[in-house]
């Protein structure tokens, strides 16, 4: 991946110069002041980590798997936030570790936590590398070292029960490598997030990932079955069957813990036979409150599509604007549909006569299918929008149907007076892409100017938003996790008792407190 961007710079795209126009024009933006600095211009910290420790963590993994050099270091020094790029590109990797330890079993990942432990070092578990919300940021003040733990050679799929449907994988397996190798043999996970093709399935789990098939195949912690996991007190293997009545179900201490109670590092997933067949559609609605409607709808009482979104009026006029097509107004609906060669086609009709029932237009489905092919492509947009001197992020709750229009509202208007009372007034955009009978997901994107106080400015609004979404009854994040950046919330959300059962937690599986410090527990 880019050190300072998104993804491979072989695909990094550029802004066409009408849209560059438009952003100064509506929006204020100018040319960034200064280019982002280059890899060799970057500061970083001294390492503090002493060589004893450097020595017996070399022990575990072999010497050629311990990284302390500057190129591994950047890598390892933040997410992918707008805020960890505005800081990359400004030559700032004050988060890095002062090593990379790169295990290739369970056993080693064992050895390395407990080395941590007694040395009192600081660990970072790093999959893809992809967080959102400050979930790499770990606190190294009062440590006597800070290591990033990769999990990259940690990977394959270790074995296949076609009978009972369900694949076992090292948690370091890349999530396009276990679509190959399940593709290979017939089937399919179905998770596809925007992080897909960097991301690893470890960390789907760790963060309780949901990708844009939700609707489909549900959401990435709905198909663990099974997890391994190394901790600095020893392993936890929770997982037996399909369902269980044997007491709280443990797995979900470790689903969503970002890192803080262990390091995982293999899982049993749910698969399914691959499709033979996906067919894409494109339907427009008047209003947000409309397709709410609709969506709702076929949440409740189908039938209920592969994947269903829904972008609001000024993303529908955006996404039309980029792919050059004339705005017409209203809300953009695309359904999409997995199956057979001879189900997908009556599956997909009556998906027609339920959103044409509910007052939908069909659309070319050829908009439905260009969407599908660049799904993975805004980040490289927001990498293009940084260049241009603009910021461009995202935030993102649920709630229930009752209160969806209401709170996108507003978070909408939260947003936008912070940024213009800051001087840079925002374009705020939001969809739906993960659905449920009793509620749903929103999504949001603001493009904003960038001034020389970008971070702090971000900070603000992301502030309010928050402030707004916890007021309005909704969840601090639907998939992007708590990180560091939600933490403060997480109080208000899951009340004291809650804080003091993961504090609880994490004193049985961690007493020296070196996982992830100051990420996900108050």
């Amino acid at each position: 991946m880019l050190w300072s961007g998104w993804g491979d710079p072989e695909k990094a795209v550029t802004l066409p110069p009408g849209v560059v126009t438009l952003l100064e024009q509506a929006l204020g933006v100018q040319p960034a002041e200064r280019p982002p600095v280059a890899l060799s211009e970057v500061t970083l910290p001294p390492p503090k980590l002493d060589m004893a420790v450097s020595s017996e963590l070399a022990m575990f993994v072999g010497p050629p798997n311990l990284h302390s050099h500057r190129d591994a270091r950047i890598r390892h020094a933040a997410g992918r936030s707008t805020t960890d790029l505005l800081r990359l590109r400004a030559g700032d990797a004050s988060g890095a570790p002062d090593a990379v330890v790169l295990p290739a079993t369970h056993n080693e990942t064992l050895g390395v936590l407990g080395a941590c432990a007694r040395r009192r070092v600081a660990v970072v578990p790093f999959g893809g590398g992809t967080s959102v919300v400050g979930g790499l940021a770990a606190d190294r003040a009062g440590y006597s070292g800070l290591v990033a733990v990769d999990v990259r050679r940690m990977t394959g799929l270790v074995s296949l029960d076609a009978e009972s449907l369900t694949a076992t994988f090292q948690a370091g397996t890349p999530a396009v490598e276990a679509e190959e190798l399940l593709a290979a043999k017939g089937f399919t996970l179905g998770h596809f997030p925007q992080s897909f093709q960097w991301a690893r399935l470890g960390g789907f789990a760790a963060t309780r990932s949901a990708g844009q098939a939700s609707a489909g195949y549900g959401r990435f912690d709905e198909m663990v079955l099974a997890l391994k996991v190394a901790t600095p007190e020893g392993t936890i293997e929770l997982g037996r069957g399909p369902s269980s009545a044997a007491g709280p179900d443990l797995r979900q201490l470790i689903l969503g813990s970002e890192g803080a109670f262990g390091v995982i590092t293999e899982l049993t997933v749910r698969v399914h036979p691959a499709p033979e067949r996906t067919l894409y559609q494109a339907w427009r609605f008047g209003s947000f409150a409309e397709g709410v409607a609709a969506v709702r709808e076929l949440a409740q009482r189908g039938p209920l599509p592969t994947v269903l979104r829904l972008s609001d009026e000024a993303e529908t006029g955006v996404d039309a604007g980029l792919h050059g097509r004339p705005a017409a107004g209203g809300c953009l609906v695309v359904a999409g549909y997995d199956g057979t060669s001879a189900g997908v086609e009556p599956f997909a009709a009556a998906g027609a006569a339920a959103l044409a029932a509910a007052g939908g237009t069909r659309l070319d489905d050829a908009i439905g299918e260009g969407w599908a092919a660049g799904r993975f492509d805004a980040p490289y947009l927001r990498d293009a929008l940084l260049d241009a001197g603009a910021i461009a992020e995202t935030l993102e709750t649920a709630t229930s149907w009752s209160t969806l229009v209401a709170l996108k509202e507003a978070v909408t208007a939260a947003l936008t007076a912070s940024l213009s009372a800051q001087g840079t007034p925002p374009l705020v955009m939001c969809h739906v892409s993960h659905v449920y009978p009793t509620g749903a997901s929103l999504y949001f994107t603001v493009v904003a100017a960038a001034r020389e106080n970008a971070v702090a400015a971000w900070g603000a609004a992301k502030k309010a938003a928050t402030d707004a979404i916890v007021d309005g009854g909704g969840t601090l994040t639907h998939h992007h996790g708590v990180g560091v950046e939600h933490r403060p919330w997480l109080e208000r959300e899951i009340g004291p008792l809650g804080v003091e059962m993961l504090r609880a937690v994490k004193a049985r599986l961690d007493p020296a407190g070196i996982l992830n410090p100051g990420v996900l527990v108050p």
